[in-house]
């Protein structure tokens, strides 16, 4: 089948041919007649398959008639990240270019008034991410009783970012006569449940099985361990460069996924200390920081993405020849998506998973998910101290013994209570006349210095200390270093002398009298 057999209109057939494409996928050739027709499509297929051309295609080409009204979009389709809204936008300027239609894109980090003038000037398609969609809503800028076509895209992670409440809410603002398209890579109980309650007899197009991974995509799992817990993330990056390495030029761009944006700085600093063409990528950067980081990414100015979850949906860059889990995903699902990067269009791709012993149960339902192993690596360069191995019994280390502070250990202090005490070696020998000396020098007084007062003049001086509080030293038997603090002296302070009411007590046939107080 080629586009041309699906009665599309010319000026989006010429669209599509500018693009290179002739074939549509089995998820567009199956998903795109119902949704011509006006009939609910339910999609199910993995990431990468060209779901985005689905439903913008169809939709484009029943936008061909008609107008838009201010603040009434015609189309909403919703995604769960702005990264994967904008890759939507960039779809329907793609497939529209010779059609005129208005669209506007709806994405947080961007300023309300520029999204504004869009909407009252209306627009055909609206592009949103939920939470911002809520917003123009909530202001009374936007209304949703005109829309003809809604499309969910990437449902699942809808799900996975709590947006499934919101999803509702949105849904019950259309009207039940508009048309919908559900796309999902996996369907959890939840998504079930929404689609049942949502669409209206949908179309299921279903071309793969849920949860796989491509067919293209050749997939490694290398074992990584070290001899100490706190080691294990230098030996990742140390066996994360030694593949780079050996890949060599076949590495064109690749993404290198992390579970925490924390790691992710860290991982992007080393690979940049070490001479590679790194960016990164999490959902704390600022929108423009983002967008510019993905572009760099597209055009080749920079080679490896370390990025958090954000960039494992919906990105569509077909250059990306590898990817990299640093960090086990904690969910199987996202698995499929994170690789899913690569290996798109019809490309090989590889992707490597490093894993440790802890995250071994991680990689467990994985593979039951996948219903297959994935293959186990050994990498020939890989540095010994980065191989899986058992971690050695650690030795036992001789406990410390506990001496009051200024003592010295018992070994060193000789058996005194016996009287017998170790032989001083022989360079100890010649080294005592060279200490006595320094000892008796220490011990006289200098010329310059007042000489030590004797052992009476210190007591009386200690308890002193300890009669009047202890002075600065607390009473501890310190030398002073300073003045003294002064007290209040002899006399007794002026508000001690204040007399204290007294309250009397009152009678107890008489509740609400007022107590009488007495000086004292």
């Amino acid at each position: 089948m080629t586009f041309d057999e699906l009665n599309l209109d010319p000026r989006i057939l010429k669209a599509i041919a500018e693009t290179g494409y002739t074939t549509p996928t089995p998820i567009q050739a199956e998903g795109i007649p119902p949704a011509l027709e006006g009939q609910d499509v339910l999609g199910i297929a993995q990431t990468g398959t060209g779901k985005t051309a689905a439903f913008s295609i169809p939709m484009i080409n029943r936008l061909v008639k008609g107008r838009a009204r201010a603040r009434m979009p015609r189309t909403l389709v919703l995604a769960p990240t702005r990264e994967l809204a904008a890759q939507v936008a960039e779809n329907f300027e793609t497939y529209s270019k010779h059609v005129k239609l208005s669209m506007a894109l709806l994405i947080g980090g961007v300023s309300f008034k520029d999204q504004d003038q869009k909407i009252d000037r209306g627009v055909d398609v609206l592009i949103a991410t939920p939470g911002r969609l809520l917003d123009h809503v909530e202001r009374g800028k936007l209304m949703l009783s005109g829309i003809e076509i809604m499309v969910v895209d990437e449902a699942d992670r809808m799900l996975d970012m709590g947006f499934i409440p919101d999803i509702e809410r949105i849904f019950k603002m259309t009207p039940f006569t508009r048309q919908t398209l559900f796309f999902s890579a996996t369907m959890p109980p939840e998504i079930t449940r929404l689609t049942q309650e949502f669409l209206s007899n949908p179309k299921r197009v279903e071309v793969a099985r849920a949860s796989s991974a491509s067919e293209t995509i050749t997939q490694g799992l290398v074992s990584v361990s070290a001899e100490r817990k706190d080691k294990l993330p230098n030996a990742k990056r140390e066996a994360l460069r030694t593949i780079l390495k050996d890949e060599g030029d076949a590495v064109t761009n690749a993404i290198i996924f992390c579970n925490r944006k924390r790691d992710i700085g860290v991982v992007e600093k080393s690979l940049k200390k070490h001479g590679f063409s790194v960016g990164s990528l999490h959902g704390d950067l600022d929108q423009r920081v983002r967008m510019a980081t993905l572009d760099d990414f597209r055009e080749n100015r920079i080679t490896l993405l370390v990025a958090s979850d954000v960039a494992a949906r919906g990105l569509d860059i077909p250059a990306v020849s590898h990817v990299f889990n640093f960090d086990v995903p904690t969910h199987a699902e996202d698995y499929v998506h994170r690789i899913g990067r690569t290996g798109r269009a019809g490309r090989s791709g590889k992707a490597y998973t490093l894993a440790s012993a802890a995250e071994g149960k991680y990689v467990e339902q994985i593979e039951a998910m996948l219903k297959t192993e994935i293959p186990k690596l050994d990498m020939p360069g890989m540095p010994a101290e980065t191989v899986a191995k058992p971690a050695p019994a650690e030795e036992e280390k001789p406990k410390a013994s506990r001496t009051r502070r200024g003592s010295r250990p018992k070994s060193s202090r000789g058996d005194k209570e016996s009287g017998a005490s170790e032989a001083p070696s022989k360079p100890e020998q010649q080294a005592e006349p060279v200490k006595e000396e320094a000892r008796a020098e220490k011990r006289a007084p200098r010329q310059d210095q007042p000489a030590p007062r004797r052992n009476e003049e210190r007591a009386d001086d200690s308890r002193g200390r300890r009669r009047d509080g202890g002075g600065r030293d607390g009473g501890r038997g310190r030398d002073d270093r300073g003045p003294r603090v002064k007290g209040l002296g002899d006399h007794m302070p002026a508000f001690m002398l204040i007399p204290i009411p007294t309250i009397t007590s009152t009678p107890a046939d008489d509740d609400d009298a007022e107590p009488k107080r007495n000086a004292a």
